[in-house]
């Protein structure tokens, strides 16, 4: 049902030469309006929005419910027991932030599965980032302008398309969080949107800033070079934080700011809540999804929970010096195993974003592969089993043509209150690498779609 849906989107674009250009003038005109860029480049790039149907989002759904448990018994597990979570390789001081208590029930209250459709049926979760999951404002925002498109208006003539908001379940996990952390008191949040000043993704923060601000909720874009811990009270200039919309990594706080930094104090005083928590680095790690597909933790799991790892979560290790299964079934040793199968391998440093260090096997030579497998050996390194990437077309307007290429797609369903699926990214690129950090990836609204 999709296809027919991307059949007839293209086909209004095809069948008037200026419906393609008065919408790719509107996206342009909006996205400027509303500072949807991501750093100097618009956030989207195609007139196209991402379909997905009610069966494939059931699908989504219900991974995603069926996963989360385990994940959750892999964390309750590592809070408690030091051997365990050394499977983790968490740096010294990540392990000591363990100790600081949240003040709330989940160690990431929002956050996002990254993800492929590799069949209708097939759906294979290849990361997990709790700690800063980013695009729910461009996603939301992007959804809205769509509907001002000339062509998506021609397109509701003879669909149904429903968008998919994510910022309402990061707002209502901040907020709840918040009031586990306060207690018997009831003083509204006073949010500080935390992050570097010079980062790409400041246009999000607007728009996560707007969208607090109208729905009755304080907040400003604090920087963390700006906070200042006095008298139990966390500030930026006059401003009295006592909520942090956490988009900071925390290996960037800790790095430039030390143990020390006045968020970190405050966090630990229990003078202003964070969300995410520092306890969210433990699934932030890719250790996190060879955790759960490892055989030597299989009796970590119920039944439920190993049929939908092994369903959905692709094999991974992380790299060492060791005997395990491979995704076969057959015993092998991992390393010389990992150098004589880089056709169908990626490495993955243990903790990182934006694409930074990825390596996908079958784009490089097999000296490349091995240079990179050294490396992988001296920090840690995840090796994760290739998955089938899928591709869609998706209409551009460039130089006063239509164009439509194939471009590679996930599928990143956010997670509200650690407990449900709250929304849905999409991001599309011509590189197998698909991630807008990265560069060269375009993010596009996504929406469920029926025929009328």
């Amino acid at each position: 049902m999709s296809a027919d849906a991307i059949a007839a989107y293209h086909d209004l674009l095809a069948a008037g030469p200026a419906l393609a250009a008065d919408s790719h003038a509107a996206l342009e005109s909006a996205q400027q309006a509303r500072g949807l860029r991501f750093g100097d480049r618009p956030v989207c790039t195609v007139l196209r929005p991402r379909f997905l149907t009610p069966a494939r989002y059931r699908l989504l759904r219900d991974a995603v419910g069926a996963l989360l448990p385990a994940f959750q018994a892999a964390h309750d597990r590592a809070l408690a027991d030091p051997a365990f979570r050394a499977q983790f390789r968490l740096l010294p001081w990540e392990d000591e932030l363990l100790a600081v208590h949240p003040g709330y029930r989940d160690p990431s209250p929002t956050s996002r599965f990254d993800s492929f459709f590799a069949a209708d049926d097939e759906l294979l979760f290849t990361e997990f980032n709790t700690e800063t999951p980013a695009g729910a404002g461009y996603s939301d925002a992007l959804a809205a302008l769509f509907y001002g498109l000339p062509v998506f208006q021609e397109f509701q003539r003879t669909h149904q398309v429903l968008p998919i908001p994510a910022r309402p379940g990061v707002l209502h996990a901040l907020v709840d969080s918040f009031r586990q952390w306060q207690g018997n008191t009831s003083d509204p949040p006073r949010v500080a949107i935390l992050d570097w000043r010079e980062v790409p993704t400041f246009g999000e923060f607007v728009l996560f800033y707007d969208y607090f601000k109208r729905m009755g909720v304080e907040a400003r874009i604090v920087d963390p070079r700006d906070c200042e811990y006095h008298d139990g009270k966390l500030t930026a200039g006059d401003y009295h934080i006592t909520l942090i919309y956490k988009r900071v990594l925390i290996t960037e706080l800790i790095e430039r700011g030390g143990m020390e930094h006045p968020v970190v104090r405050a966090v630990r005083d229990r003078a202003a809540c964070m969300v995410n928590s520092f306890r969210c680095k433990v699934l932030f790690k890719k250790a996190s999804l060879a955790v759960l597909s490892d055989e030597r933790n299989a009796g970590l799991f119920t039944a439920a929970q190993l049929a939908a790892v092994k369903r959905h979560i692709p094999w991974t290790r992380v790299l060492e010096e060791r005997k395990t299964v491979a995704p076969d079934g057959s015993p092998v040793d991992l390393v010389p195993w990992t150098l004589a199968n880089r056709e169908t391998l990626v490495l993955k440093p243990n903790d990182d974003y934006g694409g930074k260090g990825i390596v996908l096997g079958w784009t490089v030579d097999q000296a490349a592969w091995e240079a990179a497998v050294k490396v992988a050996l001296e920090s840690p390194h995840v090796v994760q089993k290739k998955v089938r990437l899928p591709r869609e077309p998706f209409p551009g307007f460039e130089n006063g043509t239509l164009h439509v290429l194939d471009r590679t797609l996930d599928t990143n369903p956010y997670v509200a209150f650690g407990a449900f699926v709250h929304g849905c990214l999409t991001r599309i690129s011509t590189d197998p690498l698909v991630n807008v950090t990265a560069g060269g990836g375009s993010t596009v609204p996504t929406f469920l779609v029926e025929p009328r």
